[in-house]
């Protein structure tokens, strides 16, 4: 039987057409930006043919409503982006640098007929030097995508057959599309380290001789280095927590070129208290409550209609009590997290997954007890893509001080090498917190212990890592006048109201949750989830974003009774 859905619009649609052409690096501005989102052309080919299907609003996906196509994505489907653009001459510097944010999952680019390269893999930003491919007055650029789910090829939580715990998938273009033009002597990369009182940066490229002012709460802090290290000792620090997320902006002059930029004093460690390991924020024990957040919105499944759907989950979240968000299987344009930056919203970070499913193996025998020995075979290409995407996700997110933490393989979904690859990626960037293997299939090295629990009481054994629920919960109550699919609902516990939502919220944090802190150091927990996706209903507010399943008030009593116990144990 055909399944009935619903076209569900979130408050943000509002401001779509133009709302993606915000400077889309937060950490790395400079004043020349030219934006190519808005209308292109788009084609699907097949065979030899070349079918235009109209407009699409770039950055959304064509699987979305916000796209303008709202198409069906095919199994062995390519498409083809084009955008006719004019570039006036005083934006014609030493040298033109054309940036995507995130094309899924294969794309090949061309300007004005020069090929410029191919890039694989669907949630990490790439860019080209167009210097020679670029000129002034009107261009042509070109983008063909491929996309066909490939496994080998990190893919998240999409899926053709959609339904249950797997979403529509999207593919092409969907974060956004921008160019800048710079010195022959640009500063390509910052590397940003900080401490409780002092901060390293690292440049990349530019200029030997350099400028550097921070504006501090005492005023604007100057200073002159050469080379590509500075480290600055920073007077009387403000550190960053969620409850105080003080940014440092500065300005970095090399040359010709400067940049903005900022960052925050902010460490995350592994210690000890009261006889417990646990997670320490700014080498204080501090308790991570949180929510997994898949980043899912019904208008524009991979993108919100507008960055405003990005602050609204964040500061919901803030306002029920929480303090974490676990970001799911997706990394996020970066102005999300320049949001949690500046709004005190501390991020748990999943790699992105490759590899097929299982479910008897991945799912049914670790929820019933068999938890371990189980390992994935990759093949050498999947090693190679999951592996550098890995690396280029460390690399990409390391100067955000809301990322705290890293998930490299969740449930054993496409699991291999855990061991190894925790080691690579720990000594890539030893300032996070690394779990190797969430919620089970757990090897000899990981920075804690993961445990995902639905099904079942809230139990767990005494261990020697800092104890982190990754998941739980997972409680559903359906909305139906906001729910994508009238039909079928997917959810772990099922309540017929808001208020018994609620209550059972209430009893599993003051009855489970609060006893783990106290008896065995719980220091982390995950609730699924933010928001309803799709078939799942588990969320506290709705897919739509138009209502929010709990109390404010009473959530945030449920948060105060678990940061003055962790207080008591461990404070």
């Amino acid at each position: 039987m055909k399944q009935k859905f619903q076209n569900l619009k979130t408050p943000f649609a509002k401001n779509a057409k133009d709302a993606w052409s915000i400077y889309p690096r937060p950490q790395m501005q400079r004043a020349s930006y030219l934006p190519l989102c808005g209308d292109w052309s788009f084609y699907v080919r097949k065979s030899n043919a070349c079918i235009p299907l109209g407009k699409i609003n770039v950055p959304f996906p064509p699987e979305s409503m916000l796209s303008g196509i709202m198409r069906t994505p095919e199994k062995h489907g390519k498409y083809l982006y084009k955008k006719i653009f004019t570039v006036e001459k005083a934006f014609l510097d030493e040298r033109v640098l054309l940036h995507f944010g995130a094309v899924d999952q294969i794309a090949r680019v061309t300007l004005n007929g020069n090929c410029l390269g191919e890039h694989v893999g669907g949630y990490l930003p790439f860019s080209f030097d167009v210097t020679d491919a670029v000129h002034c007055g009107e261009n042509e650029l070109c983008v063909e995508v491929t996309d066909e789910i490939d496994t080998d090829i990190p893919y998240g939580k999409q899926r053709h057959d959609r339904g249950g715990m797997w979403y529509t998938p999207i593919s092409g273009i969907w974060q956004t599309v921008w160019m800048e033009s710079v010195p022959t002597e640009y500063l390509r990369h910052l590397r940003i380290t900080p401490t409780v009182n002092s901060v390293t940066i690292v440049c990349e490229g530019g200029a030997d001789e350099k400028l550097l002012q921070i504006e501090t709460p005492h005023g604007t802090e100057t200073y002159r280095f050469t080379g590509d290290t500075i480290t600055v000792t920073v007077k009387e620090p403000r550190l960053w927590t969620p409850e105080t997320p003080y940014l440092y902006y500065f300005s970095l002059t090399s040359g010709k070129d400067t940049v903005r930029s900022y960052f925050a004093l902010r460490t995350i460690t592994v210690g000890r208290a009261n006889g417990r390991d646990l997670l320490l924020l700014n080498g204080k024990p501090y308790f991570f409550h949180g929510l997994l957040d898949q980043g899912y919105f019904s208008d524009g499944i991979y993108l919100p209609a507008s960055p405003d759907g990005f602050r609204y989950d964040i500061e919901t979240m803030k306002s029920l009590g929480f303090n974490t968000l676990r970001k799911h299987i997706k990394i996020e344009p970066e102005c999300f997290y320049y949001d949690c930056d500046r709004l005190g919203m501390i991020v748990f970070q999943d790699m992105v997954n490759s590899g097929p499913y299982h479910f008897l193996i991945d799912t049914a025998l670790p929820t019933v007890g068999l938890k371990r020995g189980i390992s994935h075979h990759a093949s050498p290409r999947r090693r190679e893509i999951f592996e550098s995407h890995a690396r280029e996700t460390v690399t990409h997110l390391y100067n955000h001080p809301c990322v705290c933490y890293y998930t490299v393989f969740n449930e054993g979904w496409g699991q291999y090498d855990a061991d190894r690859i925790y080691g690579e990626l720990r000594t890539l960037d030893p300032t996070r917190i690394y779990d190797a293997t969430s919620g089970w299939f757990t090897k000899k090295e990981s920075d804690v212990r993961s445990e995902h629990i639905y099904f079942k009481k809230l139990r767990f054994k005494d261990g020697n890592r800092p104890l982190v629920l990754s998941e739980f919960g997972g409680y559903s109550c359906k909305l139906p006048q906001h729910a994508f699919n009238l039909d079928k609902t997917y959810g772990y516990r099922f309540f017929e109201t808001e208020e018994q939502l609620q209550d059972a919220l209430e009893h599993l944090y003051l009855d489970e949750v609060i006893p783990a802190i106290r008896e065995k150091g719980l220091c982390a927990a995950i609730l699924t989830q933010v928001s309803d996706v799709e078939d799942e209903t588990n969320g506290l507010v709705t897919y739509d974003r138009r209502r929010v399943k709990v109390s404010p008030e009473r959530m945030q009593r449920i948060a105060d009774a678990l940061y003055k116990t962790f207080g008591e144990c461990f404070g």
